[in-house]
C-alpha cells in the first residue's frame, strides 16, 4: 500500500507556518467555488481540463508561469513565463464520470497513472528534463499529488524500466501503441512498486462547508489546501520564512513605481527600465527629468564618481536623490 499524506503532511513545515494574506484566501475560495459550480458531468474531459487551467491561472500562476498542453500531456505548468522554459508539473486530467480510468486511494494502478508514468518518462528521460517538481492526477474533485523526487527514486533509477521505455519509444518492441505500453510496461511496474510510492490526496467536495463560510476558523481549514497547489509547493519556489521579507508581487510593483527592473537569474541585478518600457510618471524618470531641466548635474563636484557616461551618471544621481 502506498503512503497517503494529507495536504498538511505534504507541506514544508516552515512554509506551513506562514500565514497567507486574507485576499489570497478569498481569491482561492472564489475560484475553487467556481470550479465546483461549473463542473458538469455531462461535459468532456477537455471542458474540465479548461476549468482546472483557469483555476490555477487565476489563483497563482497567471502571468508568472505558462500553463498549457504539451504533446499528449493534458496540462503542464512551466517553471517560467513561456513554453520555452522547462516543465515543472505534469497534470493528468480525467472527467468526473470516468471512474474506470481514474486513480483511487486504494487502487493506483489504473489508466490515469499508467498515462502519467508514460508522460513522466517522455519528459524526464526523453526530454532530459531535470526540473520536474510534481506530478498530478485529478478528476476536478479528487487530487493526487506526487513529488517528482519519488518518481525519480522509484521509476527513473530503475535501469530495466528505463530501457523498456527507450525500446518502446524507438519502436523496437512487439507493440508500438500506448495501450501496449500501459498494459505490458507501466502496469507491471506499478504493481511491483506500488508500496514505494507516496502521495498527497484531497477531495475538494470535503471542503464545501469552509468554502461557503465567512468564518476565519473555517478559512484556516483551507490554508493547507491553498498552499499545496501554490507555486511554492508544486514548483518548489523559494518562499520567505521571515516575517520581514517582502511579498514578491509587492516587491515587483514597488520596483515598477520607482522605474526599475530586476534582471539576472543566479545573480539578480536592479537597473533602470529599458527605453521602450520607461514610464514618465515613475519616481526615477521624474528625478532624471528634473536634473536635466535644472542643470544641477553640472554643479556636482567630482561628477566622474557617479559613472563613466552621461546616462550612467543621471541614473546613479537620480536613484539616490528622488
Amino acid at each position: 500500500m502506498a503512503d497517503l499524506l494529507k495536504p498538511r503532511q505534504a507541506l514544508n513545515k516552515a512554509f506551513l507556518k506562514l500565514k497567507p494574506l486574507r485576499a489570497e484566501i478569498e481569491r482561492f475560495k472564489g475560484e475553487l467555488t467556481k470550479v465546483l459550480e461549473r463542473s458538469n458531468e455531462t461535459e468532456s474531459e477537455e471542458f474540465h481540463k479548461n476549468l482546472i487551467s483557469d483555476f490555477l491561472k487565476h489563483c497563482w500562476y497567471g502571468g508568472r508561469h505558462f500553463i498549457n498542453t504539451k504533446g499528449r500531456k493534458d496540462l503542464v505548468i512551466h517553471n517560467g513565463k513561456d513554453s520555452k522554459s522547462p516543465v515543472g508539473v505534469i497534470l493528468e486530467v480525467k472527467k468526473p464520470t470516468n471512474r474506470a480510468e481514474m486513480v483511487r486511494t486504494d487502487a493506483l494502478n489504473c489508466k490515469a497513472m499508467q498515462e502519467l508514468l508514460l508522460y513522466y518518462f517522455r519528459e524526464r528521460v526523453g526530454a532530459k528534463n531535470l526540473e520536474l517538481r510534481h506530478l498530478v492526477v485529478t478528476n476536478i474533485y479528487e487530487w493526487f499529488v506526487f513529488d517528482a523526487q519519488v518518481f525519480e527514486r522509484v521509476f527513473a533509477r530503475d535501469k530495466k524500466l528505463v530501457k523498456q521505455f527507450e525500446e518502446f519509444e524507438a519502436g523496437r518492441l512487439s507493440g508500438t501503441t500506448t495501450d501496449f505500453f500501459y498494459r505490458e510496461i507501466a502496469s507491471p511496474a506499478l504493481d511491483a512498486k506500488i508500496e514505494e510510492l507516496e502521495f498527497a490526496h484531497f477531495d475538494i467536495r470535503d471542503y464545501k462547508k469552509p468554502l461557503l463560510s465567512d468564518s476565519a476558523a473555517d478559512d484556516r481549514k483551507l490554508v493547507a489546501l491553498y498552499k499545496l497547489l501554490s507555486p511554492e509547493h508544486l514548483l518548489k519556489k523559494p518562499f520567505a520564512n521571515d516575517s520581514n521579507s517582502l511579498n514578491e508581487e509587492f516587491y515587483l510593483e514597488f520596483l515598477h513605481i520607482i522605474g526599475l527592473q530586476q534582471t539576472g537569474k543566479s545573480k539578480k541585478l536592479i537597473q533602470r527600465n529599458e527605453p521602450d518600457k520607461r514610464d514618465e510618471g515613475s519616481l526615477l524618470e521624474n528625478a532624471i527629468e528634473q536634473l536635466e531641466l535644472t542643470g544641477r548635474m553640472r554643479k556636482l563636484p567630482d561628477l566622474g564618481r557617479y559613472g563613466s557616461s552621461r546616462s550612467e551618471r543621471l541614473f546613479n544621481v537620480s536613484l539616490w536623490n528622488w
